[in-house]
């Protein structure tokens, strides 16, 4: 039994060659392990058949079981649905049938993204009971792929905040530091990443909350350009800001899964019939021809100390395989909130008039001063925006990626003061306004342990890019590979 500390690129390494010998199958059979794996990886192995579906899922609720009462991830766990998936595709597997890189990989989702005959909550009280009869367009494109969906994922109450303290089932705790918030709103879907429970997460972003928890948790966080993943089946936040996006524990992982659900729905409306190129192919992409912007103000105002010596030492290494590094500026994006305010109170207005007590009690202040919210304001807002996406791609005329530190400061520390500061969305909000493809990954840690994340952002529909720097910055360092300090104890 490994030590939970030691690195994955360690333990992979280890198991590639024992998967390399006439022992291997056994000793993959046997291994709690395997859920240590990447996506990617685990993929090549069910290929191979030195291990199966089954085993996969296995070794994830075996995890689950283990972890998930210190780090309340999961609000529901498929254990029955998920084996009976995973004995099915490894059925297909035995007849040469092959779905893709995710067939037989057991991932789980955000609680806020249907899944026709399972709960999904949204983290509330309100919806504790709900269980949809249709599938979310990104769920059946998982199923579709051959995906093994392992349940649902804790989260801030309706993906509403940062960091996922809120939550009729309790706070999402950062696999780092238990005495830490995950980061929100999707908390458990980098939690359980940061902890192995699964080999991919989806998860929501209205104004970071794919990136806010990846950094915090040391994971991939990934959210495509608005328009790009379907939202239909999604409870929304903000129809005109959110976001569906992987949460991973590599760049190529990230990749793979956003090949499976990105693509055109035509039964929503916010949907872009853009052609989706092959993600995993542009991470081959050189680099050396990228041109890179760094806009320091606002991003890197009032960083934390130790944050900005990551994020520096990270340009540094980007500086060295790009063509070239400038000073740029982001047009100002203003605030949201009264876009998110009045988009969430249309969709809460019934249940916050008529059973205010079945909302956490932030959550209903949130949506209870939002209900006189100015009309004028709103529209306002929503033009603005409107006319910020249209005119962003001439900020693209002089850089490709745009580098900024994802957080401005470290997770704080859970308990009845933990809070949403204007400054955790500073850095994040502004591409959600603006549509633009954004990825978190880590690139430090603080002294005391915590992860620290780069963002990187690029044009629209420009994922490809943004997918190849990120990806060739992790070759160039490790640590994506260390895993957190977790005792079964």
């Amino acid at each position: 039994m490994k030590p939970d500390a030691l690195s994955r690129r360690t333990f992979v390494q280890s198991m590639a060659i024992a998967a390399a010998g006439v022992a291997a199958e056994p000793v993959f059979a046997a291994a709690p392990e395997l859920a240590s794996l990447t996506l990617k990886q685990a993929s090549e192995l069910l290929r191979k058949k030195a291990a199966s579906p089954v085993e996969l899922t296995r070794a994830c609720l075996e995890r689950i079981e283990t972890y998930n009462p210190k780090l309340n991830a999961y609000i529901t766990v498929s254990g029955d649905s998920a084996l009976a998936s995973a004995r099915e595709m490894e059925a297909e597997l035995r007849k040469g049938k092959w779905r893709g890189p995710l067939h037989g990989v057991p991932i789980a989702l955000k609680d806020n993204i249907d899944t026709a005959g399972t709960l999904t909550t949204a983290a509330s009280e309100l919806f504790k009971d709900r269980v949809p009869s249709e599938d979310a367009d990104v769920v059946r494109r998982l199923k579709r792929a051959g995906a093994v969906l392992l349940g649902k994922l804790n989260l801030h109450e309706f993906a509403y905040g940062i960091t996922s303290d809120t939550s009729y089932f309790g706070p999402v705790r950062n696999p780092w530091s238990l005495d830490r918030v995950a980061g929100g709103s999707s908390g458990g879907s980098a939690a359980a990443i940061a902890a192995d429970l699964c080999f991919a997460s989806l998860g929501t972003d209205t104004a970071g909350s794919v990136r806010i928890p990846s950094a915090f948790c040391g994971t991939v966080g990934f959210k495509p350009t608005y328009g790009r993943v379907s939202l239909r089946g999604v409870i929304p936040l903000s129809w005109s800001l959110d976001h569906v996006g992987p949460i991973c524990k590599t760049v190529e992982d990230a990749a793979l899964v956003l090949g499976v659900i990105a693509g055109y729905d035509p039964l929503d409306p916010t949907s872009v019939n853009q052609p989706v190129p092959d993600y995993v192919r542009a991470l081959t992409t050189k680099t050396s021809a990228l041109r890179l912007g760094v806009p320091r103000s606002p991003f890197f105002d009032g960083l934390d100390a130790e944050i900005a010596k990551a994020v520096e030492a990270a340009i540094d290494v980007l500086r060295k395989m790009t063509r070239s590094m400038t000073e740029s500026q982001l047009p100002p994006t203003g605030s949201m909130a009264s876009i998110i305010g009045a988009e969430a109170y249309a969709y809460h207005s019934k249940w916050i008039v008529e059973s205010p007590e079945r909302y956490q009690a932030a959550t209903r202040e949130r949506l209870i001063r939002t209900a006189d919210g100015k009309a004028a304001a709103y529209a306002n807002a929503l033009r603005q925006t409107s006319l910020l996406r249209r005119e962003i791609s001439t900020a693209f005329s002089q850089v490709d990626v745009l580098i900024t530190p994802t957080m401005a400061r470290p997770p704080e520390v859970l308990g009845p003061g933990t809070s949403t500061p204007p400054i955790g969305v500073r850095n994040t909000q502004p591409f959600n306004v603006l549509g633009l493809p954004t990825i978190s990954i880590p690139c430090g840690f603080t002294s005391s342990g915590l992860p620290i994340g780069l963002q990187l952002s690029g044009a629209p529909f420009a994922e490809s890019t943004v997918l190849a720097l990120a990806h060739a910055y992790e070759r160039e360092t490790d640590w994506h590979t260390r895993s957190p300090p977790l005792r079964a104890d």
